[in-house]
């Protein structure tokens, strides 16, 4: 599923990335984690390709899963912010969703952040970014998240949109690995034989 921002969202939050120049990367990226067992088996099909991810966790799942968090970056992926406790932006005051942000950041250590849902006020943004985060956002949503979405469609909302650039989400979450199982061993392959590599994100 491609996401294309209208320009006057673009316009009041210049900072946020959509999408990244490349001309043979794409940066797939997981939210929600890390999960035992999905994250894990995440980890395994991106061995199997070589591939690098982005993983934007919980602080709170980070805080109970210490070691996966360790799996992740021993090998070779980056962590993101996804907020402590999976918080809406829009539903919160600007105080209250900076504190959360940054009582995550106290066990990830991480300048990227992605905000839940996408939700993010303007206002919120700005603060954040002069705290030194850089909001990653995406241009291709696989929606593995939802029970409305087959595993085939879920790799069609990937494979139909993704190109060099592109920030793909996918979730490495319990209700998200009947997609995700489905979807990311294919979406790999096919990334593959575009001719294009899976990095980290780098800004």
């Amino acid at each position: 599923m491609r996401f294309s921002p209208p320009k006057f969202v673009r316009r009041l939050a210049p900072s946020i990335v959509w999408s990244i120049e490349s001309d043979d990367a794409v940066f797939l990226t997981f939210d929600d984690g890390p999960t035992p067992g999905v994250t894990e088996w995440a980890l395994e099909q991106l061995a199997k390709y070589d591939a690098r991810a982005t993983f934007f966790c919980l602080g709170k799942n980070a805080e109970l899963y210490p070691d996966l968090l360790r799996r992740i970056v021993e090998a070779g992926h980056k962590i993101g912010n996804h907020t402590y406790s999976h918080q809406k932006g829009w539903g919160m005051s600007n105080e209250r969703y900076v504190e959360d942000v940054d009582f995550a950041n106290q066990t990830l250590r991480t300048e990227l952040f992605r905000p839940p849902y996408g939700q993010i006020k303007p206002l919120q943004a700005k603060i954040l970014t002069g705290r030194c985060y850089k909001i990653v956002l995406w241009d291709v949503l696989s929606r593995d998240y939802s029970r409305y979405v087959s595993p085939r469609s879920c790799l069609r909302n990937v494979t139909k949109h993704v190109r060099a650039g592109s920030v793909v989400v996918f979730h490495d979450s319990a209700k998200s690995f009947r997609n995700l199982r489905y979807a990311l061993p294919r979406t790999l392959e096919h990334i593959r034989k575009m001719g294009l590599r899976c990095e980290t994100i780098e800004l």
